[in-house]
C-alpha cells in the first residue's frame, strides 16, 4: 500500500490556550491532505467543481494518542485504505519527528450525482488512479 507523506508545522493558532493542538484541528491537517492528494488523481473534470457529481465526507473519526503542541513539526502520512464502487477510505497517521504516532484518522468519501444527490459509480479514471494508490 503507498503512503502519501505531507509535513506540518502546528502553528500557534491550531492550538487551545494550553499550546495543544484544538481537537478539530487534525480534521482540518486531514482535509488538506487529502485535496493534496486529489491533486494528484487523474480526473476528466474539475473534482471540487463540476456538474457531474460531489464527493461529501460520510464518515471520519480520530484517536488521539500523544498530544501535538505549538511549534512541533508533524508527519501526516496518508494512504487510500479501501477502495469501493462508489466510495473510498483515506486513512491518516499524524507521527511526531521521531517517528512516533500522535493520531490517527479516517475519513469514508462518497460520489453522489449533483442532479439527484443519489450516490453513484466512481468515475473510471478517478477509480484507476486511486488503485494505484493502493
Amino acid at each position: 500500500m503507498k503512503t502519501f507523506t505531507i509535513k506540518r508545522r502546528i502553528n500557534f493558532y491550531d492550538c487551545d490556550p494550553a499550546g495543544i493542538i484544538f481537537y478539530s484541528r487534525v480534521f482540518e491537517f486531514a482535509h488538506s491532505a487529502y485535496e493534496q492528494i486529489i491533486q494528484l488523481v487523474e480526473k476528466e473534470e474539475d473534482y471540487w467543481n463540476n456538474d457531474k457529481y460531489v464527493v461529501p465526507i460520510i464518515k471520519s473519526e480520530s484517536t488521539y494518542i500523544k498530544p501535538m503542541k505549538y511549534g512541533d513539526e508533524i508527519t501526516i502520512n496518508v494512504k487510500v485504505s479501501e477502495l469501493r464502487t462508489s466510495s473510498f477510505e483515506l486513512s491518516y497517521n499524524m507521527v511526531n519527528a521521531d517517528g512516533e504516532l500522535l493520531c490517527s484518522v479516517k475519513t469514508v468519501h462518497v460520489f453522489v450525482a449533483k442532479k439527484n444527490w443519489e450516490k453513484m459509480e466512481m468515475p473510471g479514471t478517478i477509480k484507476l488512479s486511486l488503485e494505484r494508490m493502493i
